[in-house]
């Protein structure tokens, strides 16, 4: 059974750090990408990875403050946050896409963790 698991959301004010977890078992992707949703608001992709190269895509609003990044040796895939503003505030979605360049839309990924949801407050 192919479950990507998310942990590490909760409260942070303005300008503070959270640090996303996402641990995948029962296969591994080619790769993996954090989406957000907030409320009201269609869920969007904010980051994705390559498992095998780690190169790395953002979208432009998180550019300079969001890190991706991957640990092959404990099969995790994190989203460090920093310098956090309000409007960050989302549930957090990992997903995990088998496509060699999968791009930034929903539909290329075929596997998503069940959410964390992350609160900033100002």
């Amino acid at each position: 059974q192919v479950q990507l698991v998310e942990s590490g959301g909760g409260l942070a004010q303005a300008g503070g750090s959270l640090r996303l977890s996402c641990a995948p078992s029962g296969r591994t992707f080619r790769n993996y990408a954090w989406f957000r949703q907030a409320p009201g608001k269609e869920r969007e992709f904010v980051a994705g990875i390559s498992w095998s190269s780690g190169s790395t895509s953002y979208v432009d609003f998180v550019k300079g403050r969001f890190i991706i990044s991957r640990d092959n040796a404990k099969n995790t895939i994190y989203l460090q946050m920093n310098s956090l503003k309000p409007e960050d505030t989302a549930v957090y979605y990992c997903a995990g896409s088998p496509k060699v360049v999968p791009g930034r839309g929903e539909y290329a990924y075929d596997y998503w963790g069940q959410g964390t949801q992350v609160t900033v407050s100002s």
